[in-house]
Parts: structure tokens; sequence; C-alpha cells
């Protein structure tokens, strides 16, 4: 409980400090510099992940599936995701406001390659050329989305504000067309002109509220077969889940920041444990452990 508050409290005081133009822009040239640094040390990338990158710098989303990006233990975390779907109840409580219902961290733990698929080189390696800078992996988040008319947090529009670079790598695990709760998105061009026009700074964004300055045809949704990958720069444009009304969404979020961000986020009950990390790590690589661990040296 303890930490929890302190979270909260550091997170305010980090939001609110970018609302300062002296420790904003000091702030800013501190990031930029250690972009520049880190410049010479980002990892050499294929030209169809460069293509990846390029759209998550000018779009805010890039779509690519499974079979394109070819990493290795891929055949392993979805037979272990295959595993776990039937697992998934489709309510754990009495709150009619719940709308998702995530793997618990157990679950995570008997299935880890699922986290572990996070970690793959060669997807960090996407992840550090868009972010610009050394990689933390907040973890992997398996979630039944379910079919109800709930609509608030992440259902509502919004911008990730853990990081400048936030990405997330969405995993679709059944079909999503229009009517079962797919990824939907703002591009970053428009997104930029919105922030200013709803003097946005963090929070969520009813529809109504966004529909008074642009029209929903600019709404894009991310539909797709089993095994759809969607990058997406959360922390660059405004972005929501659609309601599903035909049936439930299973996909799994992969979610990554440099490794000083913003706010410090403490997840819920998706998140794991110091304990359980450090069960996990046991099978990681020095490399794996510096993404996973990097809170260490952090505060």
């Amino acid at each position: 409980m303890y930490k929890r508050i302190v979270y909260k409290v550091r997170n305010e005081v980090s939001l609110n400090t970018r609302q300062v133009p002296f420790l904003c822009n000091q702030a800013e040239t501190n990031y930029r510099e250690a972009r520049k640094q880190h410049s010479n040390n980002l990892p050499i990338i294929s030209e169809y992940e460069l293509d990846l990158v390029e759209k998550l710098r000018t779009e805010g989303v890039a779509i690519t599936s499974l079979e394109a990006l070819s990493i290795p233990s891929t055949e392993q975390m979805l037979d272990a995701a295959k595993s776990l779907m039937p697992k998934i109840p489709r309510s754990i409580s009495e709150n009619k406001n719940e709308f998702v219902i995530h793997a618990t961290p157990q679950q995570i733990l008997e299935h880890q390659e699922i986290f572990i698929w996070g970690l793959e080189q060669r997807l960090v390696n996407i992840v550090e050329n868009y972010i610009g800078l050394p990689v933390a992996y907040h973890g992997a988040y398996f979630r039944r989305d379910i079919v109800n008319k709930v609509q608030l947090k992440s259902r509502l529009w919004h911008i990730d504000p853990e990081d400048r670079k936030v990405l997330k790598v969405v995993i679709y695990l059944n079909d999503v067309d229009e009517n079962n709760g797919p990824f939907e998105y703002i591009p970053q061009s428009l997104t930029s002109k919105l922030v200013s026009s709803l003097k946005y700074t963090h929070g969520y964004v009813q529809d109504k509220t966004m529909e008074k300055v642009i029209s929903p045809s600019h709404f894009k949704s991310c539909t797709g077969i089993p095994g759809t990958v969607i990058l997406a720069a959360t922390g660059s444009i405004f972005h929501r889940g659609k309601i599903p009304v035909s049936s439930d969404r299973y996909a799994i979020f992969f979610d990554y920041t440099s490794r000083k961000p913003i706010v410090h986020n403490h997840y819920g009950a998706s998140f794991l444990s110091n304990e359980d990390l450090q069960l996990l790590g046991k099978s990681l690589s020095s490399q794996q452990k510096q993404c996973v661990f990097w809170k260490d040296n952090f505060w």
C-alpha cells in the first residue's frame, strides 16, 4: 500500500513538472542529448524492420504478423497462449464496470514463454531503434476484453503518459474485425493537432468531446486474423480499445519505454512482483535482465 502511494505521488509530480516551462525545457535538452549519445549504439536491424520503425515515427502504428517478424520462439509462445486462453474466465467479480480480465501473475509464471517472447533480441532491437535509448520491458499482459457496453479507461481516447516514447506490441489471438474490439487510433499528425485543440495533458477523453474536434472518419481500426501484430507508439497517438459487440477479444500486450520514463508506472493485478521476476530471470540472458530489472537503479 505504501509503495502504491509513493508511485502515485511521484507520478503526479512528474506529470505536473512537465507543465513548468523551465523544467520542461531542461528535461527535453537532457533527453535529446541522451538520445544523441546513444544513436551510435543502436542495434542494426533489417530493411523490413527499419520500415516498421519509420511507420511508427510517421503514422504512429505499424501492422505486421508473427510470420513476417520470424522471431525464433514464436511457436512456443503461441502454444503457451493457446493453452492459457480457455483458462481466462469471463468475469472475476460482481463489478458491473469490469470490461477486461487479465491473466494472473501465477498464470504468466506457468506460461513464461509468453513473457520471454517479449525479450527476444530481434524484437528488442526494433523497440530500441524506435525509442532511441536502452529499453525497459514492462512485461506481457494477456487479456480478454469482454463484450459489454462499458466505456471506461482504456476504452476511452488517451495517450500513454509514461514516457516521451512508449511502444506497445499487440498480438491478436483470435479474429478481430470492427465488431470485436480492434485497437483503434488517430494518426500521429492529427493527434498533435488534437492535443493543442483539446489542451490535452493526460487522462481520458470521451467520444462526444473528441467528435467535437475531429470527424470519426479519421479513426483507424487495426483489424486482423490471429497472429496479427500491431506496433503502436502509444505515447504519441490518441488510441483506445474499441468496444467489442460480437465476441470477446483475446490479445497479448507487450509494453516498453526507455529506462528513465517520465512516469514510473505501477501496474495492478497483472503486475509481476520482484519475486516473480526473479524466478523468470533465471532463464534470461544478461542483456534481457537489464531490460527487466531496469528499476533497480532508477530511483
